[in-house]
């Protein structure tokens, strides 16, 4: 009995003993730190700033203006010269536009001109086309009356006043009716064609000349009202382009880029800033992470993917996390833009950065930026009882 006795504590022994060893020498991190990534609002302009009142730590959401920029000295030179422009082109495009209309109501009226006199001249052709031909009638049945003066017209080539006791002169008198007839009968067919012959040179009467000559120059104030206007629309583009960067540089709000916390003021209300100036820093809260350090023998067993555990200091919750970085010694330049820079103590060892899904899901420590905790890396003898727990 007393040997069982022996033999049972001698085991409960053994099993503390690696339980604590199993405990203390798993791979584990000195320390760990709950980080996030840092954001610097700029201002993109030069002006006075006008910040809004907000406390540090405050909460901030993606879009949500925390400062305002302006400059009451932009210049806005090019901007009115763009006016001016503008301004010119429109008053060209009024005066060729009245040009056109004009000149348009003008060749109207010289081609209803044109119209009343080509109408009436055919009236005329056909007028004198008709009589002739009567007089030709008369002269081919022979029957005129005794005071009938048969006497030729003056172009009809028969000298002298006593023509009409020549021999043939009813023949001749015949004759000239008919050239008479023909000579009409052309001037009415190419009158009815818009050609008018009779008029010395000019085979169209002056209006329809003058309603040509200005449809030609119609045409000219048309191309150029074309062009007046794509030039117009052309300083248009400009115009809007320029109002814009004016606009933009007379007056900028900051809005924040990320889903965080108000870190830190870098420009006091009114302070005036150039381009590129620092106006706020904000923690951005999609972008947590651990951050830790190991020792050499540890550090040299982990690769990127690799699984571990985080647990928070003070809670008894496990969370199942992810190695993504492994910085090694010295890897101060890596908190640069993050929140919680790295002690003496952590430079001095190994740095590791782990994912932890999780811990972004968790309302209490969601972005709790600086909460310290410890990390393992590999099995030890009470996770079973730590799951069972959590």
């Amino acid at each position: 009995m007393t040997f069982w006795r022996i033999l049972i504590g001698g085991l409960a022994v053994a099993l503390a003993l690696w339980i604590l060893i199993g405990e203390q020498l798993a791979g584990a991190s000195a320390d760990a730190t709950i980080n996030a990534r840092l954001v610097t609002v700029r201002s993109p302009i030069a002006g006075a700033v006008s910040a809004v009142e907000r406390p540090l730590g405050s909460p901030v959401t993606t879009g949500e203006v925390i400062a305002g920029v302006d400059d009451i000295h932009v210049d806005g030179t090019r901007l009115d010269d763009l006016r001016m422009e503008a301004g010119f082109a429109e008053a060209e495009i009024a005066r060729l536009t009245r040009t056109r209309d004009e000149t348009e109501a003008i060749i109207d009226t010289l081609d209803e001109r044109s119209a009343t006199y080509r109408a009436a001249r055919i009236s005329d052709i056909e007028a004198r086309l008709a009589f002739a031909r009567e007089r030709l009638d008369i002269l081919e049945s022979g029957e005129l009356p005794d005071a009938f003066d048969v006497r030729p017209p003056r172009d009809a080539g028969v000298p002298g006043d006593d023509a009409a006791q020549a021999p043939g002169l009813r023949d001749l008198w015949v004759n000239a009716v008919k050239e008479q007839i023909a000579v009409l009968q052309i001037a009415l067919d190419t009158a009815r064609g818009g050609v008018f012959l009779g008029d010395g040179y000019n085979d169209a009467p002056n209006a329809e000349q003058r309603a040509t000559e200005l449809k030609s120059q119609l045409s000219a104030v048309s191309a150029d009202l074309d062009e007046a206007r794509s030039r117009l629309e052309i300083v248009s583009d400009r115009l809007d382009g320029e109002q814009l960067r004016v606009s933009r540089a007379a007056g900028a709000e900051l809005k924040s880029p990320v889903n965080g916390i108000y870190w830190e003021t870098l420009a006091a209300d009114g302070e005036a800033l150039q381009r590129g100036d620092p106006v706020a820093r904000l923690l951005d809260c999609d972008s947590i992470l651990v951050t830790l350090s190991v020792t050499e023998s540890v550090y040299h067993t982990l690769a990127a993917g690799d699984g571990a555990v985080f647990r928070p200091r003070n809670s008894d919750r496990n969370f199942d996390a992810t190695v993504v970085r492994l910085g090694g010694a010295g890897a101060e330049t890596f908190y640069r833009n993050l929140a919680v820079a790295p002690s003496a103590r952590h430079l001095e060892r190994y740095d590791v950065a782990i994912l932890v899904p999780e811990l972004n899901a968790d309302p209490e420590l969601g972005c709790s930026v600086g909460r310290t905790g410890r990390v393992f890396f590999e099995r030890r003898p009470l996770d079973w009882l730590r799951r069972l727990m959590g």
